[in-house]
């Protein structure tokens, strides 16, 4: 069966087992494995690599596209494998061995880390491992539902190990859309000039020589822990949809709009799919990652075209989409995330981005990545691939967190990841908040009447009131700035309940 997979019989003497694959694996290596968020990563190998690293230890640096699924990231910490992790992850026990500095974690915006990789300004990978559903006559490689970086490290690395996964449907060929950008100093423009358009190869090209070792395997993609809509996220799509409705009305966009891109989560999911539910139509997305409400557009009339680097879907919807790829297959893409995050195309093509932020600040600076300002999340992603070269930036949140203890609005953001340089709207279930053309002073009062939650307004405001008087371009008592922080890190509030209270009796 694997032979209709393995079309070059010259490679069929490399399959092995997982765990002698595995052993092309030693200590100090670097190695890149498939993966963008939860889909299409190699499964088989890791896990081999950690039994074997629980009797014989060993570590390695470790890159991928994105996150991993199927628990891979805490599978290598718990068997003590991972020394260097980049340029993502979004596992609890990763997480805290980041935040306990066990692992060393970079992060990276996800468009760089190959840039960096091909220029020699990180250490080279010396092992691909790589998901394919099929290898190729001349042994390019057919990846899966992510390319992320998948490409580059097979081409960069001298020896690949590919995971052909015979439960990855083959009719996934042909829809990967496989670019490299030339070299420097005189890289050639990348010719996308639409989201439908396809300018590379549909696998990795490698000679297949490179390939050391092949495993067959079989299992399927971890499904997404998005949530459905709530009466909050439901809240925030209608802010949205309004102002954009308004963007037609003034004649600055049509009911096309502009190509969209939606970071992964909850609610930028969520803010996807109430698009289904709007006038706007023959709308595009030019992306990182595919989610559920990419195909609820598709399957209502909404969306054309799709374009991205992985699909993480829900079970439900991994099953369907998978079933019928042939169907979606036309009006899907998956590139290399260097492309689909790069910054030359996002401009060109002047993408609407929504992302979603941790915390922001009265004068629209965001914190997406670090909690309390110190403690790493999951990582920037590609939110600020998209949210500086984007043709409106645009970042949702709800207004609180932890029942009301943490205000997502406060006076100054502890950790900075989008300056208010690179952010255009910013959205909570309370209301939308347009900061185009508006200095410090006048974002401020905006955020603050649109987006802070009742309960924490007046002390917003009352903050505001008193840096006044200190005066400056962007007015702050510097004392108190990351007050709310360090109540919230002695009390886990970040105001007293009485103080919160009292602040909600002033409010009209």
């Amino acid at each position: 069966m694997f032979r209709d997979r393995l079309r070059s019989a010259k490679l069929w003497d490399r399959i092995v087992s997982a765990d002698e694959a595995a052993l092309l694996i030693t200590d100090g290596m670097t190695v890149g494995m498939s993966g963008f968020t939860r889909a299409g990563e190699a499964r088989a190998v890791p896990l081999a690599l950690a039994e074997r690293a629980r009797r014989d230890p060993l570590k390695i640096t470790l890159m991928t596209g994105a996150s991993l699924g199927h628990n891979l990231d805490r599978t290598l910490v718990e068997a003590h494998v991972i020394a260097r992790r980049m340029p993502f992850q979004s596992d609890p026990v990763m997480r805290a061995a980041i935040n306990a500095g066990e692992v060393m974690f970079i992060d990276q915006h996800l468009s760089e880390t190959v840039e960096s990789l091909r220029s020699g300004q990180v250490p080279p990978v010396d092992v691909a491992v790589v998901e394919a559903t099929a290898i190729t006559e001349d042994g390019g490689i057919v990846p899966t539902t992510s390319v992320g970086n998948s490409a580059s490290f097979a081409i960069l690395a001298p020896k690949v190990i590919v995971e052909i996964n015979l439960s990855q449907p083959e009719a996934l060929e042909g829809l990967h859309d496989i670019y490299i950008p030339t070299n420097r100093p005189s890289r050639e423009a990348i010719p996308i000039v639409a989201p439908d358009c396809r300018i590379g190869v549909p696998f990795i090209p490698i000679p297949a020589e490179k390939i050391a070792a092949i495993v067959i395997t079989q299992s399927s993609d971890s499904a997404s822990t998005v949530e459905p809509p709530d009466a909050e996220t439901n809240a925030i799509a209608g802010h949205l949809t309004e102002f954009l409705l308004n963007e037609v009305r003034r004649g600055r966009l049509t009911e096309r709009l502009q190509p969209l891109q939606a970071g992964i989560g909850t609610i930028a999911n969520a803010v996807l799919y109430g698009f289904t539910a709007t006038p706007f139509h023959d709308l595009t997305l030019y992306s990182e990652v595919l989610q559920d409400s990419t195909f609820d557009l598709i399957d209502a009339g909404k969306l054309a075209f799709a374009s991205g680097s992985s699909m993480t879907l829900s079970t439900q919807r991994h099953r369907s989409v998978l079933s019928g790829i042939e169907h979606y297959k036309q009006r899907l893409v998956l590139r290399p995330q260097e492309i689909s995050n790069h910054p030359e195309v996002i401009r060109r093509l002047g993408i609407i981005a929504i992302n979603t932020a941790l915390e922001l600040d009265i004068y629209g600076n965001v914190n997406s990545t670090h909690v309390g300002g110190t403690h790493m999340m999951n990582g920037i992603g590609g939110s600020g691939d998209f949210a500086r070269n984007a043709y409106m930036s645009i970042f949702v949140t709800k207004s609180l967190a932890k029942d009301g203890a943490i205000s997502r609005v406060v006076p100054m953001v502890s950790h900075v990841d989008h300056t208010e340089h690179d952010v255009d709207i910013l959205v909570t279930e309370i209301g939308l908040a347009d900061l185009r053309g508006l200095a410090p002073r006048e974002r401020a009062k905006v955020i603050i009447a649109n987006c802070v939650h009742p309960s924490y307004r007046e002390m917003l405001a009352e903050y505001y009131r008193r840096a006044l008087l200190r005066g400056g371009h962007t007015p702050h008592l510097i004392e108190e700035a990351l007050g709310w922080h360090d109540n919230l890190r002695r009390t886990g509030r970040m105001l007293s309940q009485v103080a919160v209270r009292k602040a909600s009796s002033q409010i009209p």
